[in-house]
C-alpha cells in the first residue's frame, strides 16, 4: 500500500469487506420482505436481510470506487462516518431486535459495530491528508 494514504487503505479495507459480507449474507438471508413480515437471519453476531445485504453491497463499492484518489477516500472516510454515527443513533432508537426503516433489521451488536466503524472513519479521514502522499528523491 506504499504511496496510499490512510483514508485509502480504509476506503479499500472497508469497501471489500462490506462486498464480501453483502454477498456472504445472500447466502445466510436473502429476503427482502418489509415491515412485519421480514425476515432476519444472523451473520456472526448480525442481523442481515436481503435489504442489509444490498446496503453493504452498494456501500462496498462506494468504498472501493473512492478509494482510487486520496480526496475521494477522505471524503468517503468522513461521509461514511457521519452517516453512520446517525445510523446508530436510528438503531439504538428502534432498539434490538427492531427495523430500521421497517427494512433492515439491527441488534445491538450491529449498532456497536456501526459506531465502531463511524469514529473510525471521521478519525482515519481527518487524519489523512487531502491530497495524495508524494515520495522525496533520497540521494
Amino acid at each position: 500500500m506504499q504511496g496510499k494514504t490512510l483514508a485509502q487503505v480504509w476506503a479499500m479495507a472497508l469497501g471489500g469487506v462490506l462486498v464480501l459480507v453483502g454477498l456472504v449474507g445472500f447466502l445466510v438471508e436473502p429476503s427482502f420482505a418489509t415491515g412485519d413480515s421480514a425476515q432476519r437471519g444472523t451473520l456472526i453476531l448480525f442481523d442481515i436481510n436481503g435489504w442489509h445485504n444490498v446496503v453493504h453491497l452498494l456501500s462496498g463499492i462506494v468504498g472501493l470506487a473512492m478509494a482510487g484518489t486520496a480526496a475521494k477516500a477522505r471524503l468517503f472516510s468522513i461521509g461514511y462516518g457521519i452517516v453512520y454515527v446517525l445510523v446508530t443513533i436510528l438503531g439504538f432508537a428502534v432498539g434490538d431486535g427492531g427495523l430500521l426503516l421497517s427494512l433492515i433489521p439491527i441488534n445491538t451488536a450491529d449498532n456497536v459495530l456501526h459506531l465502531a466503524i463511524a469514529v473510525t472513519g471521521i478519525a482515519v479521514g481527518l487524519a489523512s491528508p487531502v491530497g495524495s502522499i508524494r515520495r522525496q528523491a533520497t540521494a
